[in-house]
């Protein structure tokens, strides 16, 4: 069993890193935190690769679309880099996995279109070999909401990914799709090699397209973190994320930080 190692994905802070990319990595920093996760790295890596040297923080992980072919899952009118694009910017920051972080619902509704995007990943994996990166995903609740012959379409992607291709389990996205989020990483075993540790009330229950209004630090909400963190015999990174929290963010990614931390991780 592996103890993972603590991160953060900057999308958490993403509007403090705008207005003070090094004062943000200061706060971060002065924390504890040593790993982040990057997000929109591509086209500002040799910025980030600097920053991050600044402060002593390594990117081991960061999200980019691999799988969402050339339109942008979030905004259409920004170009989707090529995987070799991806990779080269990965290496700069010195990442050993891109995750890709959206699939649009509609294409977790069949067997069919779940095989087209897992055949998309492994093709993206091949590539990134070549730079000695690897290719994982990063779920949020549409791979939950419905059940195709009785499992969820998440369980049958993982099937057919190549071993080499990774699972991050957001587990207050799969919470809130209806997973018994323990269980399932029982049930992913070692294809997990990453969680979000993200917390909530899941009331209201957040639907994907609005802001979630739920969430609260780790260990305050219903999400079934410490059992998951007990499961996930093979993770290697504990990412704290809010995708969006009303109160002070950096009381709330400290809060994170020491539930972590109160678990033995580092």
């Amino acid at each position: 069993m592996t103890t993972p190692a603590i991160s953060i994905q900057l999308w958490t802070v993403r509007d403090e890193l705008t207005a003070d990319l090094d004062g943000t990595l200061t706060q971060l920093s002065d924390i504890g935190f040593r790993n982040v996760e990057a997000f929109g790295f591509v086209s500002r890596a040799d910025e980030l690769a600097a920053a991050f040297a600044r402060h002593g923080i390594a990117s081991p992980t960061g999200h980019a679309s691999l799988a969402s072919g050339t339109e942008n899952p979030f905004d259409a009118s920004i170009a989707v880099p090529t995987p070799e694009e991806v990779f080269a910017a990965a290496q700069k920051l010195g990442m050993t996995t891109v995750f890709d972080p959206f699939v649009a619902p509609d294409r977790w509704e069949s067997v069919e279109e779940i095989t087209k995007t897992a055949d998309a990943l492994n093709a993206a994996a091949a590539i990134g070999a070549g730079y000695g990166i690897s290719v994982g995903y990063h779920n949020h609740n549409q791979e939950f909401l419905t059940k195709i012959d009785g499992r969820f379409p998440l369980e049958i992607f993982a099937e057919l990914l190549d071993p080499a291709v990774s699972l991050e389990l957001d587990l207050y996205w799969a919470a809130a799709g209806g997973a018994d989020v323990a269980a399932l990483v029982e049930r992913l075993g070692d294809r997990v090699t990453a969680l979000h540790v993200k917390d909530g009330t899941l009331e209201p229950l957040p639907t994907l397209g609005a802001v979630p209004t739920d969430q609260v630090p780790a260990g305050q909400g219903v999400v079934a973190l410490s059992a998951a963190l007990d499961a996930a015999h093979s993770a290697q990174y504990a990412v704290v994320e809010f995708d969006a929290y009303p109160g002070d963010i950096w009381q709330g990614v400290r809060v994170g930080y020491e539930f972590l931390t109160a678990r033995g991780l580092v």
